[in-house]
């Protein structure tokens, strides 16, 4: 997710540096999104929230610009709880993702955002709904957006299956992110799980150092970097077990 903002907004190109992804399972549904925001080449934040609640059963995975997808989820979930409030019941799923594509399309020429509405509803079960830029909607089993996006779609093709188990959603959503998070230069840091069902919502958080590795990854630092002399120093001495220039153990 990166949050600079041009000389011109229309004029600036779309910058959508995040990955975000959901797919469904029998009983329920489950999103996950990296933690990297950006400014320009600057990293601001490994850690940060890209899932923002809509109502207790029902989210937002936000990618583009930052300031333009917060303010779609704060308007969407006013509205939701109006509708809450007057009515009683949970909103479903499907009348949460038709607001964020109202406002997203009646704005598309000042917002930025590349969304996916995710929930559960007791009518329709574990739903995912693509949001992208221009207020497009599209109800799908899978979905993913932002930047590493590109960098998944043949492994989220290959690899999803409609009768995954809880798990295996889990997993597969978790791999899709960390794939993503190890080609694209604009998704990194943590990844955050949600899993929606008649439960509730159940969350799992992947510090970097538990993200999984691939081939060719550089792996996460396991102690502090040591410490470069400075110029004109001492050399630091060489510890005894490796003066013979071998070092075992």
């Amino acid at each position: 997710m990166d949050i600079s903002r041009g000389a011109s907004h229309a004029e600036a190109a779309p910058s959508t540096g995040t990955t975000i992804v959901a797919c469904t399972y029998k009983g329920g549904v489950v999103l996950g999104a990296d933690g990297r925001v950006s400014i320009g080449n600057y990293i601001m934040n490994r850690a940060s929230n890209k899932i923002a609640p809509l109502s207790d059963f029902i989210y937002l995975c936000r990618s583009g610009s930052a300031p333009d997808t917060q303010i779609i989820s704060d308007n969407v979930k006013h509205y939701l709880d109006q509708m809450i409030a007057e009515s009683g019941e949970e909103p479903t799923v499907e009348a949460a993702a038709n607001l964020v594509r109202l406002i997203n399309y009646n704005n598309k020429d000042h917002l930025v955002g590349a969304m996916l509405v995710v929930g559960w509803d007791k009518h329709g079960g574990g739903q995912v709904f693509g949001a992208p830029i221009g207020g497009t909607l599209a109800k799908e089993k899978w979905a993913i957006d932002g930047s590493g996006s590109t960098y998944i779609w043949g492994y989220c093709d290959s690899e999803f299956r409609e009768d995954m188990t809880r798990a295996e959603a889990e997993q597969w959503v978790k791999e899709a992110v960390a794939l993503a998070m190890t080609r694209d230069a604009s998704s990194g840091g943590v990844i955050r799980l949600i899993t929606l069902d008649g439960t509730g919502a159940h969350h799992t958080y992947v510090q970097g150092d538990q993200v999984p590795q691939f081939i060719d990854d550089m792996p996460f630092p396991g102690r502090d970097p040591v410490a470069l002399p400075l110029p004109g120093a001492a050399p630091a001495p060489v510890p005894a077990a490796a003066e013979g220039g071998m070092v075992i153990g």
